[in-house]
């Protein structure tokens, strides 16, 4: 879900709009693969004079299991955004209950990048957005950090065309 151009001020421009990395959902999808594997072999070895009523329960038992397992996981996953603007950085939060930050670029102090192992393996990380108040603006599991970092430091130097521009693939 793309941010609403309603939500943006006269000449704000969106630079990047992007969900968590995807290795958040990764404990989920590992989860689900072995519980369709499990059903699976489950299903091949039900004797046949059992299959009638076996089956389905079997089937139905991985649906209902997939909801908590699978489907809320990427659901969060789907509605957690961060947006970075010409003139703030953007988060938004929850299914039923949004929660949403907006931070003016023009109150960021420094920007901190951190990278775990398991970051550099999959190429995101965590940036902290520093502000006066010292409470940083923490930015978990960002897709392709590095870049992200750049494109706020050439907004905060006001240049705008640069971090547009700072992501060739985008």
């Amino acid at each position: 879900m793309a941010i609403s151009k309603k939500l943006l001020s006269q000449d704000e421009i969106v630079v990047r709009h992007m969900h968590t990395h995807i290795k958040t959902l990764l404990p989920a999808i590992i989860i689900e693969a072995i519980l369709i594997i499990a059903a699976a072999v489950g299903s091949f070895y039900v004797p046949a004079n059992a299959r009638y009523w076996a089956l389905p329960t079997i089937w139905i038992a991985v649906l209902v299991l997939s909801i908590p397992l699978f489907v809320i996981p990427w659901i969060k996953w789907m509605t957690s955004t961060y947006t970075i603007t010409t003139k703030r950085i953007i988060t938004r939060h929850g299914i039923f209950t949004r929660t949403g930050h907006d931070l003016p670029l023009s109150r960021i102090s420094d920007i901190q990048m951190e990278k775990d192992f398991d970051d550099r393996i999959f190429g995101c990380g965590t940036l902290a957005l520093q502000t006066s108040a010292d409470d940083p603006l923490l930015l978990r599991d960002v897709p392709k950090v590095e870049m992200v970092q750049v494109e706020i430091s050439n907004l905060l130097f006001n240049d705008i065309q640069g971090a547009i521009d700072a992501d060739p693939t985008s």
